[in-house]
């Protein structure tokens, strides 16, 4: 005798992909890019897509209209090795930058001649005698203009992850990394120093000593620390933030691991990235108008 009320049969699972339950949502194609945008917020309110996955599959869109131009690390505030400096001078400043790779010049900083790895100095700890230009591996150069989707593309296919650009003269105008590319697709490759913005720019720490953010503004740090972050001698300068101060009065980018005695505090550069002081380590210093470079 049959059941009369034989078991609810299960739902049928859903096999499309995420592809295929994009494009029957946006079917007939959207004719711009703009259109295809507002098409992507329609699926996430309609939940045929996650917020994360709306907001990543726009960057890739928008990305079809940057250029290499658009992301690099422009040339005076990139990290560059002398080939003829002296190793142990090339070795603290891989070690204080902390990066793994740098472009090489030879004479002047135009002149560059390939990309050293910071891995491949650990060849010369079992070949002391290994000349470090036999390490110095082929750059590549690439056009401001550089797409980059295409350059994304020559990046993956070249096993290379790091570019120099060259503007519409032939000058070094910058470097671009994957990374640079990577994060206008995912956003942010975030570090153990990342923070988002809305928790502050100043932290004090356990020693005693405090976190200062390189955009915190110096109103703001001055205020907090009870000085003022006003050098001599600089009549009409100003400045916004305390990054910008420090870069001035050292005279060139700061490096991880300097140090300026600035209004009574100690500031040392705790993390740089694309040339710029993220975070400082600041403690209060035993001359409050002292100005000392280390």
């Amino acid at each position: 005798m049959s059941d009369p009320h034989p078991a609810r049969l299960p739902e049928k699972e859903d096999k499309r992909s995420f592809l295929q339950r994009v494009a029957e949502f946006i079917h007939p194609a959207p004719e711009s890019p703009a259109e295809l945008i507002e098409t992507l917020a329609e699926a996430e309110d309609n939940q045929v897509i996650g917020t994360e996955s709306r907001v990543m599959l726009e960057r890739v869109i928008r990305m079809a209209d940057m250029s290499a131009g658009d992301v690099m690390v422009a040339a005076p505030r990139m990290d560059l090795i002398n080939i003829d400096a002296p190793f142990d001078e090339i070795l603290h400043q891989v070690i204080t930058t902390a990066h793994s790779r740098f472009p090489v010049y030879q004479g002047e900083r135009e002149n560059i001649i390939g990309i050293l790895l910071a891995k491949d100095l650990l060849k010369l700890q079992r070949s002391p005698s290994l000349n470090i230009r036999a390490l110095v591996r082929s750059a590549t150069f690439v056009p401001e203009s550089k797409g980059l989707n295409d350059l994304l593309r020559e990046f993956r296919a070249n096993r290379n992850h790091l570019a120099v650009v060259i503007d519409e003269f032939g000058r070094v105008a910058g470097l671009v990394t994957i990374e640079d590319v990577l994060e206008e697709i995912v956003g942010e490759i975030e570090d153990e120093f990342d923070i988002p913005e809305d928790e502050g720019d100043i932290f004090a720490l356990a020693d005693n000593s405090y976190r200062v953010a390189g955009d915190a503004t110096i109103d703001h740090v001055s205020e907090e620390f009870g000085t003022v972050l006003q050098p001599p001698g600089d009549g009409d300068m100003h400045f916004d933030t305390i990054g910008g101060l420090i870069a001035h009065e050292l005279g060139h980018v700061p490096k991880r691991g300097e140090q300026i005695h600035l209004g009574g505090l100690e500031f040392t550069v705790l993390h740089t990235k694309g040339g710029a002081v993220r975070w400082f380590k600041v403690v209060r210093g035993p001359s409050p108008d002292s100005l000392v470079r280390n």
